[in-house]
């Protein structure tokens, strides 16, 4: 099997691209005759193809070197294979066409590859505003027992929290206040190596006063939502259950990892508190096969 020389195939791509048979130059029928093509040969390449330039002196001793015969050296000459005007003009706007359709094609790729990246961008700005759609819902009505005042709490220090204990509480719910010391005991021991999570108070309390006075003789370390937002923070408001202490684990974006009920039954807010320290653990595969 013989070996296809390397100008035909640099040939045959060069036809291609452009749509039909280049006319051949001086140059090429020179690579042609010394990569082992014969002057007959070449001939039929030019009767297709034609020869875009006349030929000169300098260039008929440079075919000669390489191998041309005499027919092949008077065929140029005579200006038989040459192009006509109309011929080179064509090509001309084969070419021109040609560049333009791969223009085009670049700026549809382009255009393609920016809106690909813009709807990527897109995508991950809605992720991460759903990772903190309890920042979100919690953000501006905050407020913490601070130096023996309840206070308005700058919330920028919760908007990278990744878990979130929401504590359904009351002052005057007596296995509250017993649990709540016990949460304080846990929150303090943990978030020292754990901040990435935070408990958020929301009070049933009967006023303003009942909750400020629970948040002040419990000494609580965590933020509280404004008494007076309480009843408009619905999407904080559905995870309560039917009753209280009622602690529920959420993440940033609010899904729920553990709750004090499982449906109807009060399973009780210290297996939250077990499930947070899995989770922490780096155990959530298992929380959430278990869930």
């Amino acid at each position: 099997m013989s070996r296809i020389p390397l100008v035909a195939i640099v040939l045959t791509f060069a036809a291609v691209a452009f749509g039909g048979s280049m006319p051949l130059t001086t140059k090429d029928i020179k690579l042609m005759l010394r990569t082992g093509y014969s002057s007959a040969t070449v001939l039929q390449e030019l009767a297709k193809r034609k020869c875009s330039e006349p030929l000169s002196a300098a260039q008929e001793i440079e075919l000669m070197g390489a191998g041309a015969s005499p027919e092949l050296i008077l065929a140029l000459k005579s200006g038989s294979y040459a192009m006509t005007a109309a011929d080179l003009a064509q090509k001309q706007q084969q070419k021109e066409m040609e560049a333009k359709r791969r223009a085009a094609m670049l700026e549809e790729s382009r255009k393609s590859s920016t809106l690909y990246q813009a709807q990527q961008a897109e995508i991950r700005a809605v992720e991460a505003a759903r990772q903190k759609m309890i920042y979100q819902a919690l953000r501006g009505d905050l407020v913490a027992w601070r130096n023996g005042a309840v206070s308005h709490f700058d919330d920028a220090a919760l908007e990278n929290k990744k878990l979130f204990l929401i504590y359904f509480s009351a002052h005057w719910c007596n296995p509250c206040r017993l649990f709540t010391p016990g949460l304080i005991n846990y929150y303090n021991e943990t978030t020292a190596k754990h901040p990435e999570f935070d408990v958020i108070f929301v009070s049933r309390d009967k006023s303003t006063f009942g909750m400020e006075t629970y948040m002040r003789e419990a000494n609580m370390p965590w933020p509280a939502i404004d008494y007076e937002k309480i009843s408009g923070k619905g999407v904080i408001n559905k995870y309560a259950g039917q009753g209280i202490p009622d602690l529920v684990l959420v993440d940033g974006s609010g899904k729920i990892l553990a709750d004090t009920y499982n449906g109807q039954q009060y399973i009780g807010p210290a297996k939250v508190l077990e499930t947070l320290d899995k989770v922490l653990n780096g155990k959530g595969a298992e929380v959430a096969q278990a869930r």
